[in-house]
C-alpha cells in the first residue's frame, strides 16, 4: 500500500500523526513506514527531510514504489499511532532553494532556449548546469527577472494535468513522462515537471542571488543562493566589507576604488624594491667576480629575487652558482651554470640529502629546501 504523502497536500504541514505499519533493522538505524507521512523523501535533487518520530530522530527518508521509509535512530512499535514533527527550518530552506532554482531555470531556459541538464541541492549552495553558454552578464539579467517574480508574488500552481492537457503543455522535464504527472508552474517564470516541495506563493522564497557562472561542458554550471541563505550570504559579504572599508578608511561601497590605489600603490613600491634589489645583487656579484661555484646565503627573498641574483652571479662567476635565501631550516634556492650544462644529477642529490623540491632545465634550477646553512655547505663543500 503506498504512503499518503501529506507534504503534497500542504507543504508547511510541520506535525502530524500517523500509524506505524511496519518497523525493521536498517544499516543505519530502523526503518520504519508510516500509513502516511508529512517527510518528503529524498528525490529531484531535493535532499530528504529530517525531523523526529515520538521524539525519536529520523535522519534519512526514501521513496520506493510510492512507500516512503523513514531511517530512525530507535524502533518505534508496529500498530502504534506516532507524532512526527518536521525539521522546518531545514524544509523551508529546501522549499526556497528549489523553488528559486525554478524561477531562475524557467527564466533562463525561455530566454536563452536552453536546458537545465544538472541540478543539486547542496548544504551551503545550489549548482545548476545548463547546456548552452551564458555570460555573467546574461545570469545577472536572468537574476534582475527572477527578483521581479519573487516581487510579484504570484501563487504556485500544482496541477496533474490529464494525458491530453500534458500532450498540449509546454512544459520543461530532464526526461519523458508516463502515468499521473506532477506540474509546478511559477506564473511568468516556468512551468516544470516536478515532484519536489515549494513554496506556496513566489513571494516566500524571498530573494535569488546568482554566486557564480562558470563553463562546464557543452554548457555553463551556475551557483546560487535563495531566500534565508541569501541573506546569510549577503550579510557575511557586507560584513566583510565593511571591516574592509575600515582599514581602508572608505565606506563598503568604495572599496573598489581604495583596492585600486593599493594596487597601484604596490605595484610602485615592487618596482623600486626590484630597483634596489638589483643595486645589492650587482654589488655581490662584484663582490665575487671570478670566482669558481659560487655559494651565497642571504635573508629571505621572493622566488624571484632569488633567480636575479642568481642571474648576477653567474654573469661575473664560472661553474656553479648557488644562492641560499632563507633562514636556519628553510631556503629558497636558484643554481645556476652560465653556461648552460645540466645541474639535473646535482639537483636530484641536493634535494634528496636536503628535502627539497624544485628543478628545472638549461642549466638553471629552482626550489626550496628544508635543511640549516650548515648542512647545505656540508653537501656543496662535497659537491666541488
Amino acid at each position: 500500500m503506498e504512503t499518503e504523502k501529506l507534504y503534497y497536500a500542504d507543504p508547511f504541514l510541520k506535525e502530524f500523526t500517523a500509524t506505524v505499519l511496519t518497523c525493521e533493522p536498517g544499516k543505519a538505524g530502523y526503518l520504519v513506514t508510516l500509513d502516511r507521512t508529512a517527510f518528503y523523501p529524498e528525490g529531484g535533487g531535493q535532499p530528504a527531510d529530517h525531523g523526529t518520530l515520538n521524539g525519536v530522530a529520523v535522519t534519512d527518508v526514501h521513496e520506493t514504489d510510492g512507500v516512503v521509509v523513514h531511517t530512525v535512530e530507535k524502533a518505534v512499535e508496529i500498530g502504534e499511532t506516532v507524532t512526527g514533527i518536521i525539521d522546518w527550518a531545514r524544509r523551508f530552506d529546501h522549499m526556497q532553494q528549489h523553488s528559486g532554482e525554478h524561477i531562475l531555470s524557467g527564466i533562463l531556459c525561455h530566454d536563452y532556449h536552453c536546458d537545465n541538464v544538472g541540478f543539486h541541492l547542496g548544504a551551503d549552495t545550489v549548482t545548476i548546469d545548463y547546456n548552452t553558454d551564458i555570460s555573467w552578464e546574461q545570469a545577472l539579467d536572468a537574476e534582475r527577472k527572477a527578483n521581479e517574480v519573487i516581487w510579484a508574488d504570484a501563487p504556485v500552481e500544482i496541477t496533474y494535468p490529464s494525458p491530453a492537457q500534458l500532450e498540449a503543455l509546454d512544459y520543461r522535464s530532464k526526461k519523458a513522462l508516463t502515468g499521473q504527472v506532477r506540474i509546478v508552474t511559477f506564473p511568468e517564470a516556468d512551468c516544470c515537471a516536478c515532484c519536489g516541495t515549494h513554496v506556496l506563493r513566489a513571494g516566500q522564497v524571498g530573494l535569488i542571488k546568482v554566486l557564480s557562472c562558470q563553463k562546464f561542458r557543452e554548457g555553463v554550471r551556475m551557483e546560487i543562493v535563495s531566500g534565508q541563505r541569501a541573506l546569510a550570504y549577503l550579510d557575511h559579504v557586507y560584513d566583510q566589507a565593511r571591516s574592509v572599508g575600515q582599514r581602508l578608511s572608505v565606506k563598503p561601497g568604495d572599496i573598489l576604488p581604495a583596492v585600486e590605489r593599493l594596487e597601484e600603490e604596490q605595484t610602485a613600491l615592487k618596482g623600486r624594491e626590484a630597483t634596489m634589489e638589483d643595486q645589492l645583487f650587482q654589488r655581490i656579484a662584484a663582490e665575487h667576480a671570478g670566482a669558481e661555484n659560487v655559494l651565497v646565503f642571504q635573508p629571505a627573498l621572493r622566488p624571484d629575487g632569488v633567480r636575479r641574483l642568481a642571474d648576477a652571479l653567474a654573469h661575473q662567476c664560472g661553474g656553479l652558482t648557488a644562492v641560499f635565501a632563507g633562514e636556519d631550516g628553510h631556503f629558497n634556492y636558484a643554481l645556476l651554470r652560465a653556461d648552460g650544462a645540466d645541474i639535473n644529477p646535482q639537483v636530484k642529490a641536493m634535494n634528496s640529502a636536503l628535502h627539497g623540491r624544485g628543478g628545472g632545465r638549461n642549466g638553471f634550477a629552482q626550489g626550496s629546501v628544508q635543511a640549516s646553512e650548515g648542512s647545505i655547505r656540508n653537501f656543496f663543500n662535497n659537491l666541488t
